[in-house]
């Protein structure tokens, strides 16, 4: 699925349909991220820059690994599932430059 397909997705979802698991509960406290500004860059993904599909365990539900670029240096990662709901399992903040990274993999 290319990024902007996957932007016009997430927009389908409301704030209610935003599901937090208790293991990004706990990353986002560990790594100093808001939950607000989770729910809000999924809610209006204009920083997402690279989404990539995972496998999933089942087949009603699709997984992905979404990266919300702020900078050269800053982004964040999110490990969501779609199904009925949007559920977010991990979030990680990136503090160094994560654009190399990606360029020989993945067409921008």
């Amino acid at each position: 699925m290319n990024c902007e397909d996957f932007k016009k997705r997430l927009q389908t979802y409301s704030r209610e349909d935003i599901v937090i698991t208790n293991h990004a509960w706990e990353q986002s406290v560990f790594r100093n991220i808001s939950l607000d500004e989770v729910r809000k860059n999924i809610l209006n993904p204009k920083r997402l820059q690279i989404v990539l599909e995972q496998p999933s365990k089942r087949a009603s539900e699709e997984k992905f690994d979404c990266y919300f670029g702020y900078s050269k240096t800053q982004c964040h990662r999110y490990i969501l599932v779609l199904k009925k709901k949007c559920v977010v399992c991990t979030v990680i903040k990136i503090n160094r430059r994560w654009q190399k990274r990606f360029e020989k993999h993945v067409k921008v």
